[in-house]
């Protein structure tokens, strides 16, 4: 996918002028922070806040010891019969599916939902090389018939309405025309079931890695990644290296808090655990398993005081409390990861100079914290990316000088006084009118009537 991340602000303005997909977004949005409320309420605030901080614990001891962990997780799936790969950038975590494509004479590839493969642009790579590759979650299956890429990482479609999507099958697919979300969902699992009965391959993504088993793990309400995992006679799982989970027992913790974050719901509809390919007794299930751990940037984040970022489930939750988030939707981020955890992952794996709005694309009221089930500190990094963006000469000078001047100010109490008194002035004449960065910023906010008297005033006025 490229990389648009610095048209942040022209592609938000855009979708915030695009009703139907504002609707869409905010509906979206609106309804999975309600189910994600009541789910992890529903045995008190208490109850919940512990599940959170528990969660946290086991993914921030799986990251201590990643290192461990990775060598651990391989010997196992090893012992299991699985052939583990590592890949350190994109391009090799694509040659390496290529590879294992060409290996079994592939020709037909069935896909999971994964936000792995998106990020490495991994169908372009396959269907370049003559590769027959369908996506299965129908969230991805009408993004890529409509030729576009997910724009939230739970609910790939948020963006779209039914009639949107229904017109779009309709062209696309040749369904008869319909209102009936049942008869559209119905249409498309009969268009899908012979594809997999069909397919050489499936590839997938993986939730978590159990290091203790070597089990790759799946958590989905659709029944597509069961079937592209078991059908097809050759299964890669493709899942980044921070993916990792010590014991069972926290993986038994992990996917608690997975589905109440992401969707409200106690558990997933399916959750499959992988242990390898299919033993000469069993009668079904892939000939041969690959793992392709992929770093593609994660190392580098981890060696750094963002390594917390990596504790991320992608449950989606801190997209749907942005306030940012929910008025521009998730294309205007300009990559695979959009909301607060794409406005800090996208300028960490691609570079501050490829996406220097994004930390900016915040209002910094904290939610995305208070949501996340890992309780990731989402705000601090956003605020340390600013600082980084100016200590590297990123970002634009004036906003550097206008915090430069604003610190003056603040220094000593007869600028503080001017600079107040100034402030009230000035806007007493201009009204409603400003000037320069102030008028950008007021252009979409309301800005606040200063108060008439400072509070050394009031306080002097009281004394008397």
């Amino acid at each position: 996918m490229k990389i648009e991340s610095n048209n942040f602000v022209d592609l938000a303005s855009i979708a915030v002028r695009n009703t139907d997909q504002q609707t869409a977004v905010r509906r979206g949005t609106r309804n999975a922070y309600n189910n994600r409320q009541a789910a992890f309420t529903q045995f008190g605030y208490e109850h919940g806040q512990k599940l959170r901080m528990q969660a946290a614990a086991a993914k921030r001891r799986a990251l201590k010891s990643l290192p461990d962990l990775l060598e651990e997780a391989e010997a196992r799936m090893k012992e299991n019969g699985i052939t583990v790969l590592w890949a350190e950038d994109a391009a090799e975590a694509r040659r390496h599916v290529q590879e294992i494509a060409a290996r079994h004479q592939v020709k037909r590839i069935v896909k999971s939902k994964s936000m792995l493969s998106e990020e490495i642009a991994l169908n372009g790579a396959l269907e370049g090389a003559g590769l027959d590759v369908v996506e299965t979650d129908l969230g991805e299956y009408i993004v890529q018939i409509g030729g576009e890429h997910p724009s939230h990482i739970v609910a790939p479609i948020i963006h779209k309405s039914k009639e949107s999507i229904r017109d779009l099958m309709v062209e696309k697919l040749g369904m008869p025309f319909t209102d009936n979300s049942g008869e559209m969902v119905a249409f498309a699992r009969q268009r899908l079931r012979p594809i997999y009965l069909d397919a050489d391959m499936g590839i997938s993504g993986g939730n978590f890695i159990i290091a203790e088993t070597g089990t790759v793990t799946l958590v989905t309400n659709e029944g597509n990644g069961r079937l592209c995992t078991s059908a097809p006679r050759v299964h890669v799982a493709l899942v980044g290296i921070e993916k990792m989970v010590e014991t069972v027992e926290d993986y038994a913790l992990l996917t608690q808090v997975l589905p109440r974050a992401g969707t409200g719901q106690h558990m997933a509809v399916y959750t499959s655990m992988i242990n390898g390919p299919r033993r000469t007794d069993e009668p079904d299930g892939p000939e041969a398993v690959y793992v392709v751990l992929v770093d593609n940037g994660r190392s580098k984040v981890y060696a750094t005081k963002y390594a917390e970022v990596l504790s991320c489930v992608r449950c989606g939750s801190c997209q749907n409390a942005c306030p940012v988030y929910r008025s521009t939707g998730g294309g205007a981020y300009g990559w695979v990861y959009g909301g607060p955890i794409g406005a800090v992952l996208t300028p960490l794996y691609v570079g501050l100079e490829n996406a220097e709005p994004l930390p900016y694309a915040s209002s910094l009221c904290g939610a995305c914290k208070q949501v996340c089930p890992v309780d990731i500190d989402l705000p601090r990094m956003l605020l340390d990316l600013r600082h980084d963006m100016t200590v590297r000469g990123h970002g634009s000078k004036l906003y550097g000088f206008g915090l430069w001047a604003w610190s003056i100010t603040q220094r000593t109490a007869w600028s503080y006084r001017l600079t107040a008194w100034a402030a009230r002035v000035g806007q007493k004449i201009m009204g409603r009118w400003h000037p320069g960065p102030i008028g950008a910023w007021a252009k979409y906010r309301d800005l606040p009537t200063f108060a008439p008297k400072t509070f050394r005033q009031l306080w002097a006025e009281r004394g008397k």
